[in-house]
């Protein structure tokens, strides 16, 4: 395809999201909780096609050597489409987030002032991978009001395809555009970048992948993001710590999936129960397949760990490793953490109520923890029914982007006849 018809195509998209968003803003709260659930309905009815789907791309990521963890991430077998399904439904019950009264006050001048919730308007979401997303992105959009743009990565191009006609036969079917929820038809990675200058069109970007595809559209984008570049979590065990529950907590933050951004890459152990400690949690790291890295303290107590280097605390592993270092106390454990972590999620474990309320307090990250895992880190997770992903930046939107974050505000001034003469 040339430039220009490429360019008209995606244009397209963005002209007609930006007409029916101003039709969405307007459905009331009942309609478009029908609406959803008429999508999880098509999902449902769509299982089969959607499987299958998914499996043509499972082969193809296969046969093009994928690691045993990206497979993981792209694969949806039938009970975890069976959880998207019942998450797209969990969301046609959140309340509803348009026309939400904030605040209000009434000024010297006697003019009444309220903040109301309104919606963003059109938001492109481009991720990679995880077909759970395009569900996900859909149904947070639609019950907040906004017409969505969606972009999956081409590994998933055949699930995605799938997922977005069963969503939009359930806006058929609801009597609602389809321009409500638009799939990307191309994977021309030149596409992207058109997308990302579409200001005229689209309100807000939301990037949800790997470190190059944050960096790059940080790097392009004329349009505001919400994102987050990576998930560099950490769990730090304090020496209050109740040690069997730590090792409980710290085996499910690094291999229930090692592949999301929730996942814990580093640990961090007071120096004071080192030696108690290390050897058990290194065994039951070890004893479900995960590649320790240790510094020099952590190689002294267990010798046949590998060595960590600085590369190591930096890293988002999204993989079976994690990184070990000794720490003197809690103190250096959060000035660690505010150096290499990525402001995504932190945990502390300990009984000791000052140290946990310090750590949470000073720990500069979107979601702090105590005592439990950092796999915790997602919006359905906080009751929240589904997120678009966890953003790490301060404005706007911080930690899990769901629907609440996916509406503005505006102020609606009420008079009775005030002029102003100063």
């Amino acid at each position: 395809m040339s430039n220009n018809k490429l360019q008209a195509q995606i244009e397209s998209l963005g002209i007609r999201a930006k007409a029916v968003a101003s039709e969405l803003a307007q459905l009331d709260a009942n309609k478009k909780k029908a609406t959803i659930l008429l999508m999880a309905k098509h999902l449902s009815k769509q299982c089969d096609a959607i499987l299958a789907a998914n499996r043509m791309d499972v082969e193809a990521a296969g046969e093009n050597g994928v690691s045993k963890v990206f497979l993981d991430r792209l694969l949806l077998s039938e009970e975890r489409l069976m959880n998207v399904i019942q998450g797209l439904q969990a969301i046609a019950e959140l309340p509803e987030p348009v026309g939400k009264l904030l605040h209000s006050w009434q000024v010297d001048t006697g003019l009444k002032i309220s903040r109301v919730t309104v919606p963003i308007g059109v938001i492109a979401i481009i991720y990679e991978s995880r077909p759970n997303v395009t569900v996900d992105a859909a149904g947070l959009c639609f019950k907040s009001g906004n017409a969505v743009i969606l972009r999956g990565g081409s590994e998933s191009a055949e699930t995605n395809k799938a997922l977005t006609n069963a969503l939009q036969q359930g806006l058929l079917e609801a009597g609602v555009s389809v321009d409500a929820i638009q799939y990307l038809p191309t994977q021309d990675r030149m596409a992207i970048d058109i997308l990302l200058n579409m200001d005229k069109y689209i309100d807000v970007i939301v990037p949800r992948g790997g470190k190059s595809l944050i960096q790059r559209i940080r790097e392009k984008s004329r349009i505001p993001i919400f994102s987050h570049l990576e998930g560099i979590c950490h769990t730090y065990v304090h020496q209050d710590a109740q040690l069997a529950m730590a090792v409980d907590i710290i085996v499910n933050a690094k291999m229930r999936r090692p592949g999301i951004c929730g996942a814990t890459e580093t640990l961090l152990i007071d120096q004071v129960i080192a030696k108690r400690f290390l050897p058990q949690i290194i065994q039951a790291l070890q004893d479900k397949g995960c590649e320790i890295r240790g510094d020099e303290g952590v190689q002294q107590i267990v010798a046949q760990v590998k060595s960590a280097d600085e590369e190591d605390w930096r890293s988002e592993y999204l993989d079976a490793i994690i990184a070990i270092k000794i720490v003197a106390d809690y103190q250096q454990a959060i000035t660690h953490i505010n150096h290499y972590g990525s402001h995504h999620t932190e945990a502390i474990i300990t009984d000791n109520k000052k140290v946990a309320e310090d750590f949470l307090r000073l720990v500069d990250s979107a979601i702090v923890m105590h005592n439990c895992s950092t796999q915790f880190a997602d919006g359905g997770e906080f009751g929240m029914g589904a997120e678009i992903g966890i953003a790490t930046g301060k404005l706007h939107a911080r930690g899990p982007v769901g629907i609440e974050q996916l509406t503005t505000f505006k102020y609606r001034v009420e008079g009775n006849g005030q002029t102003r003469n100063n």
